[in-house]
């Protein structure tokens, strides 16, 4: 037993000796490992301001993209407003040549006939004296004609 005691002790002792030699090692890992830490939270604290930095450009980004977005909608949105206006001008100019050639022509055709019949009789009578002109103007230049040949048969 005393044996086992021995063992016990020296395996005790072996360990506590590997147990110092861990804790020394630890020591002098725990400046390295504070100095890791220090690194490590100034890498954190600069990413963050990068992180905030990118994402206020990301901001601005968006915002410009959106602007130009919307300048671009506008822009289609009145092209096509403009195209609608020409396309719906052009369809209600030939909708009213069908109607008036189809509706209002013939009408007008049947209204106007009469008018210009009328018309015409208006122009007709509003100088009857010309055609008794003319048949006066005839019969004084065959009188005179007749009178000159007279007269010269006379003279002769």
């Amino acid at each position: 037993m005393s044996d086992l005691v021995t063992v016990r002790e020296e395996l005790m002792a072996v360990a506590i000796g590997d147990l110092g030699t861990l804790l020394d090692r630890v020591e002098k890992f725990a400046p390295q490992l504070d100095a890791s830490r220090m690194e490590l939270l100034s890498a954190s604290s600069d990413l963050a301001d990068m992180v905030e930095a990118y994402a206020k450009r990301m901001d601005e980004i968006t915002e410009n993209a959106k602007v130009q977005t919307v300048k671009h909608i506008a822009r289609r949105a009145d092209e096509m407003a403009r195209a609608t206006v020409d396309t719906q001008t052009r369809a209600m100019e030939e909708a009213a040549r069908v109607v008036f050639r189809n509706e209002i022509g013939p009408v007008l055709q049947r209204v106007t006939l009469p008018l210009q019949e009328f018309a015409d009789l208006a122009r007709k009578d509003a100088r009857p004296w010309e055609g008794w002109l003319l048949h006066a103007a005839t019969a004084v230049l065959a009188s005179a004609i007749s009178w000159a040949m007279a007269a010269w048969l006379w003279l002769r």
